[in-house]
This record gives C-alpha cells, sequence and structure tokens, in this order.
C-alpha cells in the first residue's frame, strides 16, 4: 500500500512541478501508462486547479497509449469514468466528463464507441446530470472533442442539448456552453442560439480552463462574444 502512496505522490509531483504541459506530458510518458491512470484520476480532485487540470489533460494521452496495446483496458478506464457520473457511485463527478472527453480526443475508436454517451450526459431523455460542476465538464467536454470530432457532435445534436445551458444561473455552465457551441458552428439552428449569448455579452465572470491553447481565464463575455463572431453574428 506504501509503494502505491508514494506511486501517486511522485506523479502529483510531476503534475505540480513541470514547467508546461508538452513537457509534462514527456515525462508522464516514461511510467507504465495503465500504473499512471489511477494516481491522475485521482488528482481530479486535488486542491490546486492548476494541478486538477494538468491531471485530466494528461489522461487522454495515456489512456490513448493503454489503447494502442489493448483497446479493452482502454475501455475499462472509459467505464470507470462513467461510472464516477453515475449516482450509484455517490461520487461528486469531478473530473469525470472532462476525462473522458480527453480520452475520445485523443483516441478515434474510443471517440466512435463512446460520444454519443458523453452528449448523452446532457439529454433529457438520457442520461442528463443536473449537477452544474458535472455540467459544466460535459460542456468543456464537448466543446474540446469539437476540435477533432465537429460531425460526430452534430450527428448527435449536442448543440441542441447545450442551447437551455446558456440560460444557465452557474455562469460557468453557460459561459462553456458558449465556448463549445462556437466551436462546433455553424450549424442549421445556430440563429436561434445568437440571443442567448448575446444575453452573455455583459457578464463579467472568469472562467478557469484549457482552451485547447492554453490553461487561463476567460471572461465569459468574451467566450460568447467569440462564438458570436464563429457564427457570424458578431
Amino acid at each position: 500500500m506504501s509503494r502505491v502512496r508514494d506511486f501517486r505522490r511522485e506523479v502529483w509531483e510531476v503534475l505540480s512541478s513541470a514547467p508546461d504541459l508538452p513537457r509534462l506530458l514527456e515525462t508522464l510518458r516514461r511510467f507504465p501508462p495503465r500504473k499512471l491512470v489511477s494516481p491522475l484520476i485521482g488528482a481530479f480532485c486535488h486542491r490546486e486547479e492548476v494541478v486538477r487540470w494538468r491531471a485530466i489533460l494528461s489522461l487522454g494521452p495515456t489512456v490513448a497509449r493503454i489503447a494502442e496495446e489493448d483497446l479493452e483496458a482502454a475501455r475499462v478506464v472509459i467505464r470507470r469514468l462513467m461510472w464516477m457520473l453515475n449516482e450509484e457511485s455517490g461520487g461528486m463527478a469531478w473530473g469525470a466528463p472532462e476525462g473522458m472527453a480527453e480520452c475520445l480526443y485523443h483516441h478515434p475508436r474510443l471517440s466512435e464507441e463512446y460520444t454519443s454517451i458523453l452528449v448523452s450526459y446532457l439529454r433529457p431523455d438520457g442520461n442528463m446530470l443536473e449537477y452544474p460542476p458535472a455540467q459544466r465538464g460535459v460542456a468543456w467536454g464537448i466543446g474540446r472533442l469539437a476540435e477533432r470530432e465537429r460531425e460526430r457532435l452534430l450527428t448527435f445534436r449536442a448543440h441542441e442539448y447545450l442551447k437551455p445551458l446558456l440560460s444557465s444561473p452557474d455562469f460557468a455552465v453557460a459561459g462553456l456552453s458558449a465556448w463549445a457551441l462556437g466551436r462546433m458552428a455553424p450549424f442549421p439552428e445556430q440563429k436561434f442560439i445568437i440571443p442567448r449569448l448575446e444575453a452573455l455579452l455583459s457578464r463579467e465572470e472568469e472562467i478557469f480552463f484549457y482552451d485547447g491553447n492554453r490553461l487561463s481565464p476567460h471572461p465569459v463575455r468574451a467566450l460568447a462574444k467569440e462564438a458570436l463572431e464563429l457564427m457570424g453574428g458578431g
């Protein structure tokens, strides 16, 4: 048991001390990928937000490495994240939707199999998550995945299920939904979304997240403005 704790401590130290994401991932590649999964998922609840995000962003490449050797073993990791989002697990789902999306982002076969499930977490007729931190994670995950799987997300009508979240009282849910919708543009129904995006232009709150280029604070109004520009309504 002490070896497990020592290894987790070692991984968390790497997450905390790496100077940037590329060098973090390079360092983690020195470890067996299957051993990394539990320490990385455990770090989703780390007290430092930067460490939490680094753990999420490290899980995708790690699971992709596992999938190249044993696809079923990678599926087991995805199912573990899904269990964390299940009410029966008794968990808080911190980081689970983001981690799941990052795994799908890094492996096409996993995306093919599980993107519909990720979207289902926003569907009233599916597995809808009502807890705002979980909704933030799914919205971010859809935006992240849109960089590589936009057509698949549109096929599963992710934009329709994000639309109501633009009116969420949780500013992070609304802002991340705006960001995700912008990354899926253009799509036929976007004219019905533009008024809701415009309503966010006065929001001053900031959300700390990874936008595909950097990990930093993003004002909600800036995310709405960017989405509007991408939809041709800015």
